[in-house]
């Protein structure tokens, strides 16, 4: 990642900061903020940042040395943002609460495929194929209803596979 600084201006801070980030060559990109903290809306790009260091201590080396000043830490997830403004996307992205967190009531597996703790693995497979069939998306049957029951029956398998061990 080319190294982009500018010449430390007058402080309007009284400290510097730098926030680290990994690359996904495992190195480290580092942030630096002198002329005011960081702000989320609108993102506050960094005064100077570049990458290359192999380990944190340097990443901080390089980051006071572009600063010319002692740096403070700050939370790194200032530098993930930046990592993402520089490939084109938005520094902090929206969270779309998954369909997990919502239904958080365990359902029992064998209750989905209309059986019992009891049944045998050919009897299971057996209902979960026949549940499969009958709400499989192709065959105009219901997506979330295809999906509970083939959660069922991996789970079920998964039980099994861990107690035969």
């Amino acid at each position: 990642m080319p190294k982009r600084t500018q010449k430390p201006e007058p402080a309007a801070l009284s400290r510097g900061v730098f926030a680290l980030a990994k690359t996904k060559r495992k190195r480290f990109l580092w942030c630096v903020w002198w002329t005011g903290e960081p702000t989320a809306k609108p993102f506050r790009p960094p005064d100077a940042w570049g990458g290359g260091a192999y380990t944190r201590e340097e990443a901080q080396a390089l980051a006071e040395r572009a600063a010319a000043r002692p740096l403070t830490p700050i939370d790194d997830h200032w530098a993930g943002a930046w990592k993402r403004v520089v490939a084109g996307m938005e520094p902090f992205p929206k969270r779309v609460p998954s369909s997990r967190s919502e239904n958080p009531v365990s359902v029992d597996p064998y209750v989905v495929l209309g059986m019992t703790s009891a049944a045998t693995l050919a009897e299971v497979r057996l209902a979960f194929r026949k549940k499969a069939l009958e709400h499989h998306p192709d065959q105009g049957g219901d997506t979330e209803s295809f999906l509970s029951a083939r959660k069922a029956y991996e789970s079920i398998m998964k039980k099994r596979a861990r107690k035969a061990k």
